[in-house]
């Protein structure tokens, strides 16, 4: 079978934004005299915003769902826009699919106004839709997000890898079906059964990433 797709988590995985993530979470927190560490803010790696923000209300948080999510989603874009932080290997390997002809999405948790901002720092053309996270019936662990990407592609989930760095979006790259790649960054992704571990991308091509999960190019 050949490789038709390849299926991008963007926090994470394609950018490194998940400590952009924690810092907002913290200055969004200390602004009310709440407490908030490192550590809590990994525990919300991947999830879906609205779970996020009411961990955040959880913890004391005097605001609603949605402006929480605003307020960090505006935190984390003014971030992005300052540096673009991709991770290691990510563009090259973006690159090299856009030169292979190996159409490209980004699965996002993150809304379509933060990803329109990272997708305008990669080379014009590289990714070909956006699924995110404000525009789908149910956030990861759900199978939902990467299903969705795979329909909007004409693809069968199995013709498509899933790249992805968390617990949450690895779980829901492999009960949709994809070849789900898991590139280790700031959690154990082991106890994830069904995906395929890699430490980097640095280095990797899109005829190699084919071959971690038995797909041609």
């Amino acid at each position: 079978m050949k490789l038709k797709a390849v299926l991008w988590d963007m926090d994470g995985t394609l950018v490194d934004t998940e400590p952009y993530w924690i810092t907002a979470e913290t200055a969004l927190m200390a602004q009310y005299g709440l407490p908030w560490t490192a550590a809590d803010g990994r525990q919300l790696i991947g999830n879906a915003l609205n779970v996020s923000a009411d961990a955040l209300r959880a913890a004391g948080l005097p605001l609603g769902t949605a402006e929480t999510v605003e307020r960090l989603l505006d935190r984390v874009g003014e971030q992005v826009v300052e540096h673009t932080p991709f991770r290691p290997g990510a563009l090259e390997l973006l690159r090299d699919l856009v030169a292979s002809g190996v159409p490209t999405a980004m699965v996002t948790m993150s809304y379509r106004r933060l990803a329109e901002v990272v997708a305008r720092q990669t080379p014009t053309g590289a990714l070909d839709t956006l699924i995110t996270g404000d525009e789908v019936s149910a956030g990861k662990p759900d199978p939902a997000p990467y299903l969705q990407a795979a329909a909007t592609l004409g693809l069968e989930p199995t013709e498509c890898i899933a790249l992805e760095d968390s617990v949450t979006g690895l779980t829901s790259a492999v009960a949709a079906g994809t070849r789900a790649i898991g590139v280790r960054n700031l959690e154990d992704l082991s106890g994830v059964p069904g995906a395929t571990l890699i430490d980097t991308l640095q280095g990797v091509d899109a005829a190699q990433l084919a071959g971690l999960v038995g797909l041609d190019l």
